[in-house]
């Protein structure tokens, strides 16, 4: 088996911008049907919000592979490592780490993922699963761990006060993007914030990502959303989740219906 191209990778390098949509059904079919749209970049996998194990993600990373669709996966901050190295060795190309309060985060998260030798110094050693049987001892494995795509959340206020810091770190460490997590940052104040207060942190965190060059990403629920977040610098979207517009879709076609009987 030939070391997949990581074609997220491949686009982050070439300056390009990247559009992902997130799933939380713990279901092969949906990374399939994504990836038979050909219009979006990867897909994330919101581990943090759904049950998964270790057969399951090499069962996601394989339908993700036939629509030659790269995933992401989200994990919860507990026991992190350990399913971000699982899942790369299932077939996963990126990982977003939540919860980032520090520098000293960034290095955990990233010695996670980047190979353990010299020339990267991470705690990554050989994982004889799906990505390494072309041969662990070649460089095509060391260069896999290498191409993950890694993302880091700032979502805390501890976060936003040592922003500087992160991402001086982050960069060094070439990190190779920052999410915003409104929610959790309002949760991490104590007390019920106010919208202008998020969105000036949130357009803080943008622009100083973009000051370091660590590309900024951004979750939206609507195309509508994006040309605010354009006109900031954003170049890299993650949009819809698919337990919501199932949703969505269900209620729009019951209470469509439901009014023509109504009226009948």
């Amino acid at each position: 088996m030939a070391v997949l191209a990581n074609t997220l990778r491949e686009k982050l390098d070439a300056g390009k911008p990247t559009i992902g949509t997130h799933f939380l059904f713990n279901d092969p079919d949906i990374p399939e049907i994504i990836g038979d749209t050909g219009v979006f970049d990867y897909a994330e996998y919101v581990a943090e919000y759904s049950t998964f194990d270790m057969r399951l993600l090499y069962h996601l990373a394989r339908a993700g592979q036939c629509g030659g669709l790269p995933l992401m996966i989200k994990l919860d901050q507990a026991n992190e490592t350990f399913w971000a190295q699982a899942a790369l060795g299932a077939g996963f190309k990126a990982v977003l780490f939540t919860d980032i309060r520090s520098a000293e985060d960034v290095r955990r998260v990233h010695e996670a993922v980047r190979p353990d030798n010299p020339q990267r110094q991470g705690r990554m050693g050989v994982k004889t699963r799906r990505p390494a049987l072309a041969g662990y001892q070649s460089a095509g494995y060391a260069e896999d761990l290498n191409s993950v795509v890694t993302v880091i959340m700032i979502e805390k206020k501890v976060a936003v006060d040592d922003i500087d810091a992160i991402l001086e770190t982050a960069r060094e460490l070439e990190i190779d993007m920052t999410q915003w997590g409104p929610s959790d940052f309002g949760f991490s104040l104590g007390r019920p914030p106010e919208v202008d207060e998020i969105r000036a942190n949130e357009e803080l965190v943008i622009r100083k990502s973009l000051e370091y060059g660590v590309a900024p990403r951004i979750e939206i629920g609507a195309v509508e959303q994006a040309q605010r977040y354009i006109d900031l610098g954003v170049r890299h979207f993650c949009i819809g989740w698919d337990r919501f517009m199932l949703q969505a879709g269900y209620a729009a076609l019951g209470s469509g219906l439901g009014a023509l009987l109504e009226d009948a």
